[in-house]
Formats: structure tokens, sequence, C-alpha cells
């Protein structure tokens, strides 16, 4: 059988060079001579009567043949990657790789502190840490897109083979600006029920792709303003765009120094897991949960 011409070695080459936009800086990373990464590609061109770079001023850029070759082959590369990590952790029981996703309420100074602490002990460990909102979390794990999912809010979903450890998370506070046209209602609890359908609501998107998306907090009014992390929904509240419920640890300092208010209305709260798959057997999973389940949230 003839050899196949598309090697792992000529797909990292042209790779490296489509990243690094030239031979020589290619030749860099990969660590061999720029002639050796010239032959490596000229070989290719050969055997395959096709040209897979052509020159754009100083630039290597990839032919519609070569662009082909290279977006197939990065699946191949992705593969052979994936391929060795699961052989390390056959062979070790450990993982070369975790891949983390955090609510976007949780407490990160404490999740960074347990992560720093166990990534001591296990400097070679690549960690991958992702943000997810409500149901965003579930679906990452269901789809194997990560391995384990910090803070987000049950229930359960059910017949899944999830591994879930409940936690207790900060409370969640409807608040508004302080310089906001209706603050001054904040603690008139009547008239500020009867204002609610005209205030303004500040939603972070549910990271759920597929699954159905949910909400919480404050009742879904006509005026919605989505924003994408915890972050942004702070500082559109800090902006006066509307009213939301926010954890009160990431809030605390504006509250005391009044750019935020609490509303006269009730708290929500609901319970918060770390999850994983029961069939995930990987000693550096079960490491790092079993340090986050005793962590004090």
């Amino acid at each position: 059988m003839k050899a196949n011409p598309i090697t792992i070695e000529a797909l990292e080459i042209i790779d490296a060079i489509d990243r690094r936009g030239s031979f020589a800086k290619a030749a860099e990373e990969l660590n061999k001579a720029t002639s050796a990464l010239s032959y490596g590609v000229q070989k290719l061109e050969d055997q395959l009567d096709i040209t897979v770079f052509q020159r754009q001023g100083r630039r290597s850029v990839l032919t519609p043949a070569g662009r082909l070759i290279l977006d197939e082959g990065r699946k191949i590369l992705n593969a052979t990657t994936l391929l060795a990590e699961k052989a390390k952790e056959v062979a070790t029981g450990w993982e070369p790789r975790l891949r983390i996703a955090v609510e976007s309420i949780l407490d990160y100074p404490l999740f960074f502190q347990v992560l720093a602490e166990f990534m001591n002990d296990h400097e070679s460990l690549e960690i991958d840490v992702c943000e997810c909102v409500l149901n965003g979390g579930w679906e990452a794990l269901e789809q194997d897109r990560v391995d384990l999912i910090i803070g987000s809010p049950g229930p359960v979903p059910l017949q899944k083979g999830y591994r879930a450890i409940p936690i207790v998370q900060s409370a969640l506070v409807p608040v508004i600006a302080s310089h906001h046209p209706l603050a001054g209602l904040a603690n008139n609890t009547e008239a500020l029920k009867d204002a609610l359908p005209k205030l303004r609501r500040v939603v972070s998107h549910d990271t759920s792709t597929v699954n159905i998306a949910r909400s919480a907090g404050l009742s879904i009014g006509k005026k919605i303003l989505y924003v994408q992390t915890i972050d942004q929904k702070i500082e559109a509240q800090l902006a006066g765009l509307g009213i939301c419920h926010l954890p009160r640890h990431r809030i605390q300092a504006y509250l005391d120094d009044g750019r935020l208010i609490e509303l006269n209305l009730e708290t929500s709260s609901s319970e918060s897991f770390i999850a994983w798959k029961i069939s995930n057997k990987g000693k550096a999973l079960q490491s790092i949960s079993q340090r986050l389940a005793v962590a004090k949230w």
C-alpha cells in the first residue's frame, strides 16, 4: 500500500506556518530549520500535485486546496492530542487536563484559592476554566465539553449519571442604582411592586445553547437588557440601566458606599451543586472535587 503523503508532521508544519504567517516563524516554533519546513511542504505538494501555499507580500497564504488540508487536518491533530491524553490517563489514572465550568455568581476568590492549592500539588496538570450561567453548566457537562461544573443551580438533571454535591451559595439580592429615577421607592414595598412592570430587568444570558434556557430572580417584564457575564450585569446596575438580583458577596462594597441600594423585595436563593459524570474515574477530577466539596462556600 502506498504511503499517505499527508502525515502528522506535514499537518503540524502547515498549521504552524498558517498561524505564524511565515516559514521562518513556524520553524522557530517547531524548533526546526526553515529549509526542513520548505522541504516538507514541497514534498507534499509534489506527491499530491497541488500548491499548498502562495506568497502574498511577506506572508505565506494557503491556497484553497491548502486550506482544505489544514481545516480537516486540524481535526486529525486534535484527535491525536486527545488520543495521547487518553493513553496517559489509562496508564497513570491521572488526566493531563481538566475542563471546569464555573457558575457566574460563584465566589471566585474562594474557587481560585482552592485551585491554587490543588495546582501547587499538580504543577503539570493543565486546567481550562470557563464561565457558565444557569442551565449552561449542566448542558456543557452532558455534552462532555467540561469535566466538572461548580455552582450550577438545581434541580440536578435526572438519569444523566451525575454525581452532585450541594454547596451553599451567597444570597442574591435585588438592587437598583442610587441615581436611578425610581431609587426612592427602594423601601416602599407597595409603590415598588406597582412600579416593577415599568422597570427594565438586567438579565444574564443562560449559556445553554441546546436545552431549554431558564431565568432566575426578578420576573421578566417587557423591558430587558441582556448581558453575557456577571461583571457586565454589575456594571449595568451601576450605570442605572435597570434592576436585577446580584450575589451579595460581589456587590457588598457598592451597597456599603451607597452606589447600589437593596430593594425591599424577596431575596433569591437556590441550591447549587458541584457535579461530574460518575463514569469519569480520573484521579485529578476526584482530587479537586473533594477539595471543592469541603470548601467554606
